[in-house]
């Protein structure tokens, strides 16, 4: 997996003009391909007027799911561009369409690879971007009479806590970096006396 990715910091729009005509980007976050179709239909539907809806999507944080449609214009000089686009910027989870309104001048090839790839990368800019970091997911289980002081540690410390169970012991689901397992057991056992138990999982991916 991947230690990390960049995808879109919220869904939003950004329209530029080239020679007349308008080519308005429309980003947004999909965790998955459905997610990504359903976005491209919902701007298809509200721009049905258009002359053209473009779109590219990467889906995966090693990007293995790769997408995109020229949508009536010259092979290869839409959804493809727009597709370089977003994989040079390191995008992932992340659906492109550019719609464009013909203003009555023809842009000839290289011109729409340029205004398709120029609309999707001034859009990023706009809207901007974050990173997610991959962690490690682990439950801390401890005593009743440690667990607040140890929440308040953990935060204090910058580390995750997603969740809190109270049962016989109290388990705090939390997230980490890989890289700091190691450092985290020596931290806990010194910090509850050795009365924590720290189990590993499995990965997910957060904010960096």
């Amino acid at each position: 997996m991947q230690d990390e990715y960049r995808t879109v910091a919220h869904a939003g729009v950004h329209e530029t003009e080239v020679n007349r005509s308008r080519f308005r980007c429309a980003l947004a976050p999909a965790a998955t391909e459905r997610e990504a179709q359903d976005f491209i239909a919902s701007v298809r539907k509200e721009h049905a007027d258009a002359t053209h809806n473009c779109w590219a999507y990467v889906i995966g944080a090693d990007a293995s799911v790769q997408k995109a449609s020229d949508d009536g214009e010259p092979g290869g000089t839409a959804g493809v561009p727009m597709l370089q686009m977003l994989l040079r910027r390191e995008m992932r989870y992340v659906v492109a369409v550019v719609t464009r309104y013909y203003g009555g001048v023809k842009l000839g090839a290289g011109g729409l690879i340029r205004a398709y790839g120029g609309a999707v990368g001034e859009a990023l800019d706009t809207v901007g971007t974050r990173a997610r970091r991959r962690f490690r997911l682990g439950t801390v289980t401890v005593d009743h009479q440690r667990a607040g002081r140890l929440q308040n540690d953990l935060r204090a410390t910058g580390r995750e806590v997603r969740d809190v169970r109270y049962a016989e012991a109290v388990t705090l689901d939390i997230a980490l970096p890989d890289a700091d397992v190691p450092a985290f057991r020596a931290w806990l056992a010194d910090t509850t006396a050795g009365t924590a138990a720290f189990e590993p999982g499995g990965e997910a991916y957060g904010d960096a």
